[in-house]
């Protein structure tokens, strides 16, 4: 019950913005965060802790640098969530966020750009890098001081305004005894039949902090026009996970056409880019689908593939769905049914025998949605809490829980969204 009440204590966050559209704008950090300004140069960047969420800002065509303290004998990854704003931004394809480690001479260990892509309106994008120790490679393997270099490309037509950004890195002991040096292969990757049974509601929450967790099976949101919502998905090693997503229908006469209506990303526990998905929409139902991913796997790190490379880790996953303000401005601005179907199987395998305690990245527990915080979030969810209003009804009716994510709310402390630069 304290875990509980400390759940609660943690995700009650103030009154969600709203924009003219109706789309909530608020992304929440948790309880705790510290505000950090980003360094011109590596010789004045901020020192960041492990395991500490940091949030901060940057403008186009900046390169902010923090500063990482590494040792010797752990694999490190950092990661940043791009939050784009003001609602109703223009935003272009091209729109990125590099994320890159550095070690003390400027030689990059790691890097990674993810762009807006297609889904050319403001939502939480995150890209990651890496620092690996490995017997293979002469570089980045030095204990000491890296940089954590964050950098933003805009269109020259695309909004001016600062973007938020959320920032983090944790590190991983390497594992004892020689390392595997290859990926696994040959898993199944046949789409396995869609879950049976009639669908569990669930609320999504507004970002990586406040994910609603999911279990194997189908499950019903709704989800307005320009918004995005987060759920977590737990993985042991071995598990495999397969994920569609559909927009329902509408009975209205109304009719057109919205390319990338329908937005599916998947994240590790590092909030490392897995794979993506994308549907069109004109007004019946359409599936988004997730190519198959390989099972959760150490080895996975040692694949040319980006996608299999970043099944990596045992933890929760997060997926991310996004719903295009086109399709209300084509269909009508009110809240659209989205079903999620996820399946997880194999055999849950042992946790690799790392040479040092084991990482915590985020606690991979069972896959049956039984665990104490598939409890707990079944119960906020209940209760209406995730964009800081409170559902006194309950969770029985999911279209009650969509209505009420505009509704007017009652501040409450705990934690914190982000704003207009400044704000905070």
């Amino acid at each position: 019950m304290a875990a509980l009440v400390g759940a609660l204590c943690v995700l009650v966050a103030v009154p969600a913005s709203v924009d003219a559209a109706g789309a909530t704008s608020s992304y929440r950090f948790p309880e705790g965060v510290q505000d950090v300004a980003g360094g011109g140069q590596d010789t004045d960047a901020p020192v960041l802790k492990a395991d500490t969420a940091y949030r901060s800002v940057i403008k186009p065509g900046s390169k902010l640098y923090f500063r990482l303290i590494l040792d010797g004998k752990k694999d490190a990854y950092a990661s940043a969530v791009a939050l784009p704003g003001p609602v109703g931004a223009k935003l272009a394809y091209g729109d990125s966020l590099r994320v890159s480690i550095q070690n003390a001479d400027g030689e990059t260990c790691d890097a990674q750009r993810r762009s807006i892509g297609s889904a050319q309106y403001p939502h939480p994008f995150a890209a990651y890098a890496y620092r690996a120790v490995r017997k293979s490679l002469s570089t980045c393997q030095e204990p000491g001081s890296y940089s954590m270099v964050v950098e933003r490309e805009s269109d020259p037509g695309s909004t001016t305004a600062a973007w938020g950004l959320d920032l983090r890195y944790s590190t991983e002991p390497t594992r004892e005894g020689a390392e595997p040096g290859t990926a696994p292969s040959g898993w199944p990757s046949a789409s396995p039949t869609p879950p049976a049974g009639t669908p569990r509601p669930v609320h999504g929450g507004t970002g990586f902090h406040d994910a609603a967790e999911l279990s194997d099976g189908q499950w019903k949101d709704a989800v307005r026009p320009g918004e995005t919502l987060f759920f977590q998905v737990p993985l042991d090693w071995g598990r495999q996970l397969f994920v569609s997503g559909a927009l329902d229908g509408i009975t209205t006469a109304k009719t057109g056409y919205v390319g990338t209506a329908l937005s599916l990303q998947l994240y590790n526990p590092e909030r490392g880019p897995v794979s993506g998905a994308s549907a069109p929409y004109d007004g019946r139902r359409k599936v988004a689908s997730l190519d198959p991913l390989a099972p959760v796997a150490y080895e996975n790190r040692y694949s040319p593939s980006d996608q299999t490379s970043a099944m990596r880790i045992g933890g929760p996953y997060y997926l991310a769905v996004s719903l295009s303000p086109e399709v209300g401005q084509t269909f009508g601005n009110t809240p659209y049914a989205v079903t999620l179907q996820l399946t997880v199987r194999g055999p849950k395998e042992p946790t690799p025998a790392y040479a040092g305690p084991g990482p915590d990245f985020g606690g991979a527990g069972s896959s049956s949605g039984s665990s104490a915080g598939a409890a707990s979030m079944k119960l906020l969810a209940a209760l209406g809490i995730g964009s800081g209003t409170v559902l006194v009804a309950g969770l029985g009716v999911w279209t009650v829980v969509a209505r009420r994510r505009a509704a007017a709310a009652v501040p409450a402390s705990g934690a914190q969204e982000f704003g207009p630069p400044g704000a905070w």
